[in-house]
């Protein structure tokens, strides 16, 4: 599983792997470094990561909706670190309306993305946190077009009919120049864009606590066997405080119930 390791570093060590001149043979051989090198890449295609933190019997919160701190430290450092990475983070309104999230990278180095709420209704405040004036482009999917700063940009069905699908908001934010595109959450957020085959990682950070009930992390469209199920090429890493971090490729999923990558 690995040796624990020391969350700073790391972020400086993967920022260090967007220097052009750094040579493939030269990527950090720390345990994150491949972790964060497939992100990393220059790509033309859209790259889209989803991350969930969760506790180790599959809950991202309890029954009343409490999540803060499931994760510990070093879950929320990896958090950052995605953002730092990602062009633009994106998120259900649902996130914003239990949590009122800032979507900005605060904890490791790097800039903070441009971040994108999906609010169909329009049920976000506007003075949520996440469109604070902080020189980040913002970006709502929404029908309602009152209340929203000047400088946020709405995108509605106006633009396209379906647009509140995965994969038309994907398109909508490439066409703005978002390749790497990191969707945070919620749960049902992040199972409708794997729903879709959109979702090229999956990082599943649990942490070890036991919740006993409460809100599941993924809620996928059902299934009769098991040898239906999504069987991607994963890796786990062990960080400092116990928390176990699972990436999985969804892109290397094998049908037939052959596991991958043991």
């Amino acid at each position: 599983m690995g040796r624990p390791v020391g969350a700073r570093r790391l972020a400086i060590d993967c920022i260090e792997l967007r220097e052009p001149s750094l040579n493939r043979r030269e990527i950090p051989t720390d345990p994150l470094a491949a972790l964060y090198e497939p992100i990393l890449r220059e790509r033309e295609a859209p790259f889209v990561v989803a991350q969930l933190g969760q506790s180790l019997d599959g809950r991202i919160a309890t029954p009343t909706g409490k999540s803060r701190d499931i994760n510990g430290c070093s879950g929320l450092d990896h958090l950052h670190r995605l953002r730092a990475m990602a062009d633009v983070v994106v998120v259900g309104v649902g996130t914003v309306v239990a949590d009122d999230p800032r979507l900005t990278t605060r904890r490791v180095p790097g800039r903070s993305p441009t971040r994108a709420v999906i609010d169909r209704s329009g049920r976000s405040r506007r003075d949520a946190k996440w469109l604070d004036a902080d020189g980040c482009n913002r970006i709502v999917f929404s029908e309602d077009p009152t209340g929203w700063p000047r400088d946020v940009d709405r995108i509605g069905s106006d633009n396209a009919p379906d647009v509140f699908e995965p994969e038309r908001l994907i398109e909508a934010l490439a066409a703005r120049g978002h390749r790497t595109i990191l969707i945070e959450g919620g749960a049902s957020t992040i199972s409708r864009f794997i729903d879709a085959g959109l979702v090229d990682r999956l990082h599943i950070c649990f942490a070890p606590i036991i919740l006993g009930s409460g809100r599941p992390g993924l809620n996928l469209k059902p299934i009769d066997g098991v040898d239906e199920a999504l069987r991607p090429r994963s890796w786990t890493y062990l960080l400092d405080d116990g928390n176990i971090l699972c990436d999985c490729d969804l892109r290397s999923t094998s049908p037939g119930g052959r596991h991958v990558g043991l």
